[in-house]
């Protein structure tokens, strides 16, 4: 039987007790920022805040919510969009805020073994500082920590030649729900002995286990980096283009985005970002390549993209030749986190779907959304390289509280479950997609993940009611 909240306040003495003063937070002393993830849910105030600094400080903490049966969440960066992080009223937050620092980078194995609070940014600076390379990137990097960035399976820009988060850990410490601590600090490229347990807890969003330490793979540092923003006239130009990319650059493509012409128009003349080629036509590609050879790549780039233009599938391309100006093109395809000034309130949609099906689907998304919702625009673009596309929605002139976001919902999503497609690409269900699941996957599949749930979760504390739960 769960504690009534002035009783629980004596577990967390206790706990102050053995982990310090410090590493528990209690009624006033809860910061904002721990009430709420970047999902737009209503803020929450938790019991307490837990901040740990080790897996058997984490374990102390569920160990004590355990045996007074409060529910807990944990909580990394707190940059998540769909929920996965955000507390409810009478749970306990235990946040991996001071679970933080890079603990070896091994050269020989190309491994480096982190706390699960670090920063991705942190993580980026110390792989280049010791001449390697470690590949995840988003938009959040200097804000969300790498334990979340697992939790949630994170994708971002460079999925098309590196994969997602899970293709870049080879070992994990998790504390299980009940307190124990599972160490599989693995730094074994090949290891087929037995089950692959770290694949249980990457991507389920801190329902089976609070991730702990990290082994992440690390890659050779680039010592070069081509880009070209380009115009084509359709979508079946971009996917000629894709398919022209894959082979001609081969295992040097590292990204490949794509923005419809909507985007285009928003960033170029309502945001104000300057664009070397001009606008007017049916999408825009910004494709990067990475190298390890300057003297050659860049010609090989720029021979490459010459070869493409003459077989006629792009209708103009501008080629970086600073790393200056291969910023300043990321800058188009980044505006996005400039939409909440330039648009106002909006919705975000982070959708997957296979590459060839794409077209079709914005074309009729965009027009349900404005036959459904009077007022409604929309505009597009993602990462389709990897069949992940963005967009975003809103109906001008609404405040949050009032966009149509249920309605919106049913266009978009029935959309993706007509064409096969999935509800989130990378940024997981927590409890805002949660509604929607059956949308993207079958009855057999929601079950297995419940009896893993309840497997390794019989009392349903840790983050109850988030993506099955």
């Amino acid at each position: 039987m769960r504690l009534r909240v002035e009783q629980a306040h004596g577990v967390f003495g206790a706990l102050a007790a053995e982990l310090g003063t410090a590493a528990v937070l209690v009624g006033d002393a809860v910061p904002m920022r721990n009430r709420c993830d970047w999902s737009g849910l209503e803020p929450a105030t938790p019991l307490a805040v837990v901040r740990p600094v080790d897996a058997a400080g984490v374990s102390a903490a569920v160990r004590a919510c355990r045996d007074a049966g409060l529910p807990f969440v944990p909580q990394g960066g707190l940059t998540g969009l769909c929920g996965g992080a955000t507390p409810r009223a009478g749970w306990v937050a235990i946040s991996m805020e001071r679970m933080v620092g890079i603990e070896e980078i091994d050269a020989a194995s190309s491994t480096m073994t982190v706390k699960a609070g670090t920063p991705l940014e942190t993580i980026q600076r110390a792989a280049e500082e010791a001449g390697l390379y470690f590949p995840l990137d988003l938009g959040s990097r200097g804000s969300c920590a790498i334990g979340g960035n697992l939790s949630t399976n994170a994708g971002g820009n460079r999925v098309i030649r590196y994969g997602m988060a899970r293709d870049l850990v080879l070992g994990l410490e998790v504390v299980l729900p009940d307190g124990t601590v599972l160490n599989s600090l693995n730094k074994l490229l090949k290891n087929n002995a037995g089950y692959d347990l770290k694949h249980l807890f990457i991507g389920s969003e801190g329902t089976l286990g609070i991730i702990t330490r990290v082994v992440l793979r690390l890659y050779p540092k680039p010592l070069s980096t081509m880009s070209a923003l380009c115009a084509l006239p359709d979508y079946d130009a971009v996917l000629a283009f894709l398919a022209e990319a894959r082979r001609g650059l081969g295992p040097l493509l590292s990204a490949f985005e794509v923005m419809w012409p909507d985007y285009w128009e928003l960033v170029t003349e309502r945001c104000g970002v300057r664009a070397p080629i001009g606008g007017g036509h049916g999408a825009y590609v910004l494709v990067e390549a990475q190298g390890t050879d300057e003297a050659a790549d860049q010609p090989r780039f720029e021979g490459w993209l010459e070869g493409v233009l003459e077989r006629g599938i792009l209708a103009d391309a501008a080629v970086a030749q600073s790393l200056a100006q291969t910023q300043a093109f990321w800058g188009l395809r980044d505006a996005c986190a400039d939409f909440v000034g330039v648009l106002g309130p909006h919705i975000s949609y982070d959708v997957g779907l296979a590459t060839g099906k794409l077209g079709a689907f914005t074309a009729r998304c965009k027009a349900g959304l404005a036959a459904a919702i009077p007022g409604c625009e929309s505009v597009y673009y993602g990462h389709i390289g990897d069949g992940n596309l963005h967009l975003v929605a809103w109906v001008p002139g609404l405040p949050l509280a009032e966009q149509p976001k249920h309605a919106m919902d049913t266009v978009v999503y029935g959309t993706i479950r007509e064409m096969g497609g999935s509800i989130s690409a990378e940024h997981g269900i927590g409890t805002l997609k949660k509604p929607w699941l059956p949308y993207a996957r079958s009855e057999v599949e929601i079950a297995l993940m419940r009896v893993l749930k309840s497997a390794l979760d019989p009392a349903g504390l840790l983050n109850p009611g988030k993506v099955v739960g």
